[in-house]
């Protein structure tokens, strides 16, 4: 997985810009709050921001209908942090700003990273004692906070730009126009610094609208590192406290790098965030190849300064577990991570890092094909929304193979889906079931026409 603080960035370098919805009036917006949500009274600042999120009229095409009801009526509440979350906390079905299925609702509480014997709990438990024994009794552990967050805390308080494309509705699950699953455990560092924390590991599921392959998913794992130098720190170490926080950054890195791969050559590259200057990603060459680890840098000042540690500075790092597990453990899909299967928990104990994954039977894929022509306000993560709210953890990938532009200026896309289960084989008639209902869905949710 993508690492936490590189993310937000890479998605505007790599991705193209997603249709934003157009804004509504702020009279528009629910008042509805969950009870995690710290949101206050909305200032004149935050109606604008929010603003920009709401659709006057019906919500954009997959921005909001994307979702089953299958497990709807029956949804229990779960606890996450010492919150009560209850399907309709998250899952609103009458306001035109949440864009939440039940598929995503299904996966709040699960919390893989606090199983012992998972791979995530396994990695996550490693990178804990390496703390531990790196810097005895300085660093708290957060494991268990509500994934409901502001929109405040999400992005402006890590200094996401206002524009950026990772606030838009292709990118994130909106709540509310104020409230968001989180796409990133940067949305607690504020809190945190403003409750005192100064040496602070926070993990937890983070969620992102996002492509379909064997890679991503829409909820995955993050770990975010954070520490607080003051004055007396660096004083006497003949740097300034930008310098003497980046190295000491490094050194930290490379022991962790070291302490999960063993003794593997690393390289530094330099490159850019908006809440860390200086930015850096830690590589490692590992089998053969250059492997990205994480992204990390010094914090930027206003971050700092906004909650309460002024001419301090500080250091941030941010990992995604998936990605380190696959890697570790040679997990190939990362459906896996989230199967009951015997045949796949039983394999994985507690302590032990890196025991190889043995497949079990991998069933035949089956390919579909579905061609459409494209409107303005399509983009490929509502289709595949559209996909994993039909077949859910059946779908392996959904890939473009073709698309063209005709004389008129219309756009063809052609998507192969590729259909598998991870524990059986698919009979026909469950493959051409899911694929009709494909077909209608993205017929009727994203307003395109089918070819």
């Amino acid at each position: 997985m993508r690492p936490l603080i590189r993310t937000a960035c890479l998605r505007a370098r790599v991705r193209a810009m997603a249709t934003l919805p157009t804004p509504a009036a702020a009279a528009a917006f629910s008042s509805t709050r969950t009870p995690s949500s710290p949101c206050a009274s909305q200032s004149a600042r935050r109606l604008l921001l929010a603003a920009r999120f709401l659709h006057s009229g019906p919500p954009p095409a997959g921005a909001r209908a994307l979702r089953t009801s299958a497990a709807a009526a029956a949804a229990a509440p779960v606890q996450v942090g010492g919150v009560k979350i209850a399907r309709e906390d998250v899952v609103k079905d009458d306001d035109p700003t949440n864009n939440v299925p039940d598929t995503i609702f299904s996966k709040i509480g699960l919390q893989l990273h606090r199983r012992d014997n998972h791979p995530l709990g396994i990695l996550k438990n490693s990178i804990y004692d390496y703390f531990d024994k790196s810097f005895p009794g300085q660093f708290v552990k957060f494991d268990d906070l509500c994934p409901l967050v502001s929109v405040k805390q999400n992005f402006d308080d890590v200094l996401v730009p206002a524009d950026h494309v990772s606030r838009s509705y292709n990118d994130t699950y909106y709540v509310d126009a104020e409230t968001v699953l989180r796409c990133h455990t940067s949305a607690h560092q504020a809190e945190l610094l403003r409750e005192g924390h100064t040496h602070f590991l926070v993990i937890g599921d983070v969620y992102r609208r996002d492509s379909i392959d064997s890679t991503h998913y829409p909820v995955f794992h993050q770990m975010e590192g954070f520490r607080v130098f003051s004055p007396a720190d660096w004083s006497d170490s003949g740097m300034d406290g930008t310098a003497y926080a980046a190295t000491d950054l490094k050194k930290t890195l490379e022991g962790l790098a070291r302490h999960l791969f063993g003794a593997v050559e690393m390289r530094w590259v330099d490159t850019y965030f908006p809440f860390t200057n200086p930015s850096f990603e830690l590589e490692i060459y590992f089998q053969g190849d250059w492997l990205e680890v994480l992204g990390c840098g010094v914090t930027e000042q206003e971050i700092l300064k906004s909650n309460g540690r002024t001419d301090h500075v500080a250091w941030a790092f941010g990992l995604g577990l998936e990605r380190l597990a696959m890697v570790l453990f040679e997990i190939p899909d990362i459906r896996l991570f989230w199967s009951d299967d015997q045949r796949f928990t039983s394999q994985f104990s507690k302590g032990k890092l890196g025991i190889k994954f043995k497949p079990f039977s991998k069933f035949p894929p089956c390919y579909k094909d579905v061609s459409f022509w494209i409107n303005d306000e399509f983009t490929e993560n509502n289709l595949c929304e559209v996909v994993r709210g039909i077949a859910g953890d059946l779908v392996e990938e959904v890939k473009l193979i073709d698309n063209f532009t005709n004389k008129k200026g219309m756009t063809s896309h052609c998507y192969r889906i590729a259909y598998r289960s991870m524990e059986r084989s698919l009979t026909d008639e469950e493959i051409n079931d899911m694929q009709w209902n494909v077909r209608e869905e993205v017929k009727n949710k994203l307003k395109v026409e089918l070819r």
